[in-house]
């Protein structure tokens, strides 16, 4: 075997492919950047979708958030959420980790000028992306690191911090961070900086989808779908018979998002006959009998880092549904549908509030939530609430082309067995919006096939 068949067979990603994938990332099975499968993208190919261009996507997103910065007046951006990073660099590094043992930062000058604080042995994971101009380390100031003299590490970091306003961002000492452990951030007000919310600039950033992203989140829509369809049919097949808990079930759907390059789920929304009833509880050890039903939401950060926030319910067994759980799906159904209808550009979000469906008295109690809810990386702003849990001012904004809202339904009855909970994934067009689920709702707790 040839060097150059030993490249083309085991060294690519995709051997039918040249030096890059139709997405723009490099065809080498070696590389740090991570991505979609082989699995992922030959599902997609034959569903006819067009894969992103990730490095237009990155550059959007830098462009964007550099507008963002530049427009309110600020000297840079300092972020700390793992997913505000994701979103400014495309690169990630023990995620859920990092949630809590926060080691990396991110900021973006008023010029653009972008510099990452990684892992101190690991500054490699952002080098694909040209738009991070420096890597360094000493961005974790939480106490298990650095013990009684974390104050000296906040010093040096907020130094590196202002010296880099000089430099790239004017000196303009108006800094927005979105969330910083306490000694980093007395030791930027040391340095003389006017800190800012930098959750509210990167919320009303990451709310519009540019043309890249939206293809990234429809290739992700599939791969949870299809993987979503693989856990349905685990569960139909072997609930009736097989002794299979929650766990089992939901472990299905684990391990189809990660064979898709997915990255994970963010919580644990999978239950089980008088389980769902308060919904909320996790996903367990209980043992699904037949002739139950099975709610879930999904929650799922999937291919490209994006999330794919859907629900369903299925009735599982050889017999029908009860009348009253028929009955609630079906008020489910219309409520998200309904709600969805009202989805166009200009439409002021309290408003949307205030004119949406009305559940029954019965399930008003345990309604859930919101009504909406953005979705990109993660759950994201804005948040449409019920008309009863609106506070005026929180968010009066209007809907604008390219934002991505989840419409929910979570219908409950106080005292029941059982809840509903269904969840579709929308995007907000030039006049309207499109429905970006095909995943269809269950037949029998529909009615339709009784």
């Amino acid at each position: 075997m040839s060097q150059e068949q030993v490249y083309r067979e085991i060294r690519k990603i995709d051997p039918s492919r040249g030096a890059h994938l139709d997405d723009g990332s490099p065809n080498d099975n070696d590389r740090i950047e991570i991505g979609p499968t082989q699995l992922a993208f030959g599902e997609w190919a034959d569903a006819g979708l067009t894969l992103p261009n990730l490095v237009a996507m990155r550059e959007y997103r830098w462009k964007r958030l550099t507008q963002h910065v530049v427009d309110r007046d600020l000297g840079g951006l300092l972020v700390f959420d793992p997913l505000n990073i994701r979103y400014a660099t495309d690169s990630t590094n023990m995620q859920l980790w990092n949630t809590h043992n926060p080691f990396r930062a991110v900021l973006l000058c008023a010029d653009g000028y972008m510099v990452i604080w990684d892992y101190k042995n690991s500054p490699f994971l952002s080098t694909f992306n040209p738009l991070v101009k420096e890597q360094r380390s000493g961005a974790d100031l939480f106490y298990f690191d650095r013990g009684d003299r974390v104050d000296i590490a906040a010093d040096k970091f907020s130094n590196e911090v202002r010296e880099l306003i000089e430099q790239h961002g004017g000196n303009n000492k108006r800094l927005a961070v979105d969330k910083i452990m306490l000694h980093g951030l007395r030791a930027l007000e040391a340095q003389g900086f006017e800190i800012k919310d930098g959750e509210e600039v990167t919320e009303k950033c990451r709310a519009v989808k540019g043309p890249e992203e939206l293809l990234a989140m429809r290739c992700a829509v599939h791969a949870c779908e299809t993987a979503v369809g693989k856990m349905e049919s685990y569960a139909r097949e072997n609930i009736p018979s097989n002794n299979i808990s929650e766990d089992e079930v939901w472990a299905v759907l684990h391990a189809e998002n990660i064979r898709r390059g997915g990255e994970w789920i963010e919580t644990r929304l999978l239950a089980s006959g008088p389980r769902t009833n308060p919904w909320f509880q996790e996903c367990g050890q209980r043992i699904i009998q037949n002739n139950e039903i099975v709610s879930f939401d999904t929650d799922l950060v999937g291919s490209y880092g994006i999330c794919v926030d859907m629900s369903r319910s299925w009735w599982i067994g050889d017999k029908p549904p009860p009348a009253d759980m028929v009955s609630a799906m079906q008020h489910g159904h219309e409520h998200i549908m309904t709600n969805m209808e009202m989805l166009k550009p200009g439409l002021n979000i309290q408003e949307l509030s205030r004119n949406s469906h009305k559940l029954l008295p019965q399930y008003q109690k345990q309604k859930y939530g919101c009504l909406m809810h953005g979705v990109g990386l993660c759950d994201e702003w804005p948040l449409v609430a019920y008309p009863d849990k609106m506070v005026e001012g929180a968010f009066d904004y209007d809907l604008e082309p390219g934002m991505v809202l989840c419409v929910e339904a979570l219908v409950s009855p106080e005292g029941g067995d059982f809840s509903i909970k269904l969840e579709d994934q929308v995007v907000i067009t030039e006049d309207g919006y499109e429905n970006l689920n095909t995943y269809p709702f269950d037949e029998r707790l529909m009615g339709s096939h009784l």
